[in-house]
């Protein structure tokens, strides 16, 4: 057996945005209780059942929240009747009647067919009839849309309910004979059926936080955070971070994000409080929104006495260039399964290998889980032979969405993730293990003269900023913070009026909606976050009792592209 085996970390980022509608308080999307239900139930399972798998596992704050917000809004309907901040919910569960109007129904019909089909949907033959009787009527064509008023409330209360068990977690179903009990039954789902639904989701969702701080606490697992909204830090500190990968890019109308150190800090604050909250300590890492990072947004890191932080294998390769490392470490990626340390600071990186990342991400989606898992040992085998051999320490980071790529494997990547897990565990030549217990067991840093500023996707901003929309949306955001600098600054706001303001800024500065913007995302997803962005910063306006602007009534961006995964992962 090899004793200089090569350290790999799983890092898995668990992300959802802020859906909840800035003005009216609704979740205008549902992914955030839905991912609970298939993914991040999924994923806590996954480790407990291989306690010899470790894995770093980052939530953003924003996602926490919301977790613990849909467990007591769904508990609070269970026990006092009380309507939910979500429409889907309040459908499913009986809460409010199947609405008789033809645009409702559409509506419903339509979310309930937002799912990657070959997986979600068509596995479950009584799901399938459902919306196979929608879609061969042509129903929802625009000619025939009123005859969708003509089906009864029992059928929509079927779809709803079917669609809610599709999106259960492998685990869920394996573990949960309530679930087994309502997929039998197959059709007229009755109140008893739906309550009892709400109650298997009340209970999954509840179990999450908990489960994971328990892997923490046993030491399986790695917990670390994104600050709280989800920000993209090194732009908030400096939009010239920008030019650093995109020395020709557009900027915005304006030159800087006014006050954004003070931003920056204040989502660290933030955040670290949430973590804290739910999981008791302090974080030892920070996996920076998007990985997105700077030579300042590292000693704000230092500010924290932040141990460790990542980046992507673009950013690696451009700070390398420009720190002028070994040429052939370089070349042939030695010097990437070695983590860096900025000279002067005292946070450590780690850099995402994007070839191995991205095979979980998109490839092995369409192979045999067995033959996957091998082939993913195999090239881990072929790095330790080619590294390992100097003596030193070296670490693969793996680092992915934990929640977006299992949609499009069979039986949500579950015989993929056993595979996984148990080839690693039991690898001669491969330790899996922790960012923090890689540094603790004497993987030495390498030094890191110079940081070029960019994200683990490309390795630059572009996804954020640089667009025509995405620098639009950059100014309808400085403006408004410019109004909130401006009535803080007059003395007006009470106490509780400016706590409320400085969160709803927080929300507004999120990453997502820039993702979003531009012309090859696809144009409902598009629409969902101008739409939500723009509701967003008119209730920053209405906490500070100033109108909001006209322009917030015109779209930012009107999307048109395709996405390869429905998700938020992009294919380095």
């Amino acid at each position: 057996m090899q004793e200089n085996k090569l350290k790999v970390v799983l890092c898995w980022h668990m992300h959802q945005p802020h859906y909840r509608d800035g003005e009216d308080g609704i979740y205008r999307l549902p992914w955030v209780y839905l991912h609970a239900l298939k993914d991040y139930t999924d994923m806590v399972w996954h480790l407990e059942k291989q306690p010899a798998a470790k894995a770093v596992v980052n939530f953003a704050p924003v996602l926490l929240e919301q977790l613990d917000d849909y467990q007591a809004q769904i508990q609070a309907w269970l026990d006092e009747g009380s309507l939910m901040s979500d429409p889907l919910l309040n459908w499913v569960s009986g809460a409010q009647a199947i609405p008789e109007d033809a645009e409702q129904r559409i509506a419903i019909a339509e979310a309930c067919q937002k799912a990657h089909a070959p997986t979600i949907i068509n596995v479950f033959p009584a799901f399938r009839e459902l919306v196979d009787l929608l879609n061969e009527s042509k129903l929802l064509d625009e000619p025939n849309q009123t005859l969708i008023t003509y089906l009864n409330s029992q059928f929509f209360t079927d779809l709803l309910v079917w669609y809610h068990l599709a999106w259960m977690g492998v685990s869920l179903r394996q573990d949960d004979s309530r679930i087994q009990t309502l997929m039998f039954k197959k059709r007229n789902f009755s109140a008893e059926d739906q309550r009892l639904l709400m109650q298997i989701m009340a209970d999954a969702i509840s179990g999450i936080i908990p489960r994971y701080k328990a892997l923490q606490d046993s030491g399986q697992v790695e917990l670390s955070m994104t600050p709280y909204g989800h920000p993209i830090v090194p732009l908030l500190l400096d939009f010239d971070s920008l030019l650093e990968a995109m020395p020709n890019a557009p900027m915005p109308s304006y030159p800087q994000y006014p006050g954004g150190r003070e931003r920056a800090h204040w989502h660290m604050k933030k955040g670290l409080e949430v973590f804290e909250h739910y999981f008791g300590r302090k974080p030892g890492g920070v996996w920076l929104s998007e990985g997105a990072i700077s030579n300042d947004a590292i000693a704000l890191l230092d500010e924290y006495k932040i141990k460790w932080s990542a980046s992507g294998e673009g950013v690696w390769r451009h700070s390398c260039e420009k720190s002028h490392i070994n040429e052939h470490d370089l070349n042939s990626k030695k010097a990437l399964y070695r983590p860096m340390r900025p000279v002067g600071k005292e946070c450590s990186l780690f850099f995402r290998d994007d070839g191995l990342s991205d095979l979980i991400g998109f490839q092995y989606k369409d192979w045999r889980a067995e033959d996957a898992a091998n082939d993913f040992a195999n090239h881990l085998t072929n790095i330790a032979n080619f590294v390992c051999k100097d003596g030193q320490s070296h670490t693969v980071s793996v680092i992915l969405d934990g929640e977006n790529a299992w949609e499009y494997y069979p039986d949500n990547a579950y015989h993929f993730l056993i595979e996984l897990y148990s080839v690693l565990s039991d690898h001669s030549h491969v330790e899996l293990t922790t960012f923090s217990e890689a540094l603790q067991s004497g993987v030495k840093p390498i030094p890191l003269p110079e940081i070029q500023a960019g994200s683990w996707v490309y390795g630059s901003f572009s996804t954020w900023m640089g667009d025509p929309d995405k620098n639009v949306g950059w100014d309808r955001l400085i403006e408004a913070k410019q109004a909130y600098d401006k009535k803080v600054a007059s003395g007006q706001l009470t106490a509780q009026q400016q706590k409320q303001a400085t969160e709803q800024l927080a929300i507004c500065e999120g990453s997502d909606w820039f993702w979003w913007f531009g012309g090859y995302n696809p144009a409902d997803s598009v629409s969902d976050f101008d739409l939500l962005f723009r509701s967003h910063l008119r209730k920053l306006y209405q906490i500070l009792d100033e109108p909001p602007p006209v322009n917030l009534e015109t779209p930012i961006s009107f999307g048109g592209g395709e996405m390869e995964n429905s998700g938020t992962m992009r294919r380095n």
